[in-house]
């Protein structure tokens, strides 16, 4: 109902289970799904990461009750570029489908908080298997996977690496590729594994 109403957003097609969810994609062909946590049969996040799997998958935007550090970091694990609880504003969560379809990565405000907080204090992943995917950047992508987890938009890695923005997002579509990465929550994720954030 929220997004239906919306101008500048058209739901194409809906699924109430996660097995349903790869059929209704190819089906309708989305650019974002905007997917449920909690759904009978298989999960949101069991489908998120069968989905994201997928060559030329659209992006998910995870809309739950539930904000608890697993589902999160397994959200953002599994591909989702976006994670917003139920409670969310209706033109919120609007303008986040937005922004996600935009290739930009959202999170609900108390996520983040809770999200920084998990990150800087949870104990560290096998920080060499992050190190050494990293390593297979050059010099100026890994300038630009650490500003990404800084959390810099394009703009703003242009003007601090001198670049154009044209050239920032021919190096994060490289890192992404090198990385068998999704979207850019998950370059930050991999450069903190790394102890390099």
């Amino acid at each position: 109902m929220i997004l239906s109403g919306a101008d500048d957003v058209r739901v194409v097609g809906e699924a109430s289970d996660g097995g349903e969810v790869p059929a209704a994609v190819a089906e309708h062909r989305p650019d974002v799904v905007l997917m449920d946590i909690r759904m009978p049969g298989i999960d949101g996040l069991a489908a998120t990461e069968t989905l994201r799997r997928r060559p030329g998958a659209p992006e998910v935007l995870v809309l739950t009750t539930f904000d608890a550090d697993e589902y999160v970091l397994r959200a953002l694990r599994a591909g989702a570029a976006g994670f917003l609880l139920k409670d969310t504003a209706p033109a919120r969560i609007r303008d986040a489908v937005l922004r996600v379809a935009a290739g930009e990565a959202t999170l609900s405000p108390s996520v983040t908080r809770q999200l920084i907080t998990h990150v800087t204090t949870a104990p560290a992943p096998d920080r060499g298997h992050s190190e050494r995917r990293l390593d297979q950047l050059s010099t100026r992508e890994l300038d630009v996977a650490l500003a990404v987890a800084q959390g810099r938009t394009n703009a703003e890695i242009a003007t601090q690496l001198f670049m154009s923005v044209a050239t920032v997002k021919a190096h994060v579509s490289r890192v992404l590729t090198k990385l068998d990465l999704n979207n850019r929550v998950q370059i930050a994720l991999l450069v903190h594994d790394a102890g390099l954030a």
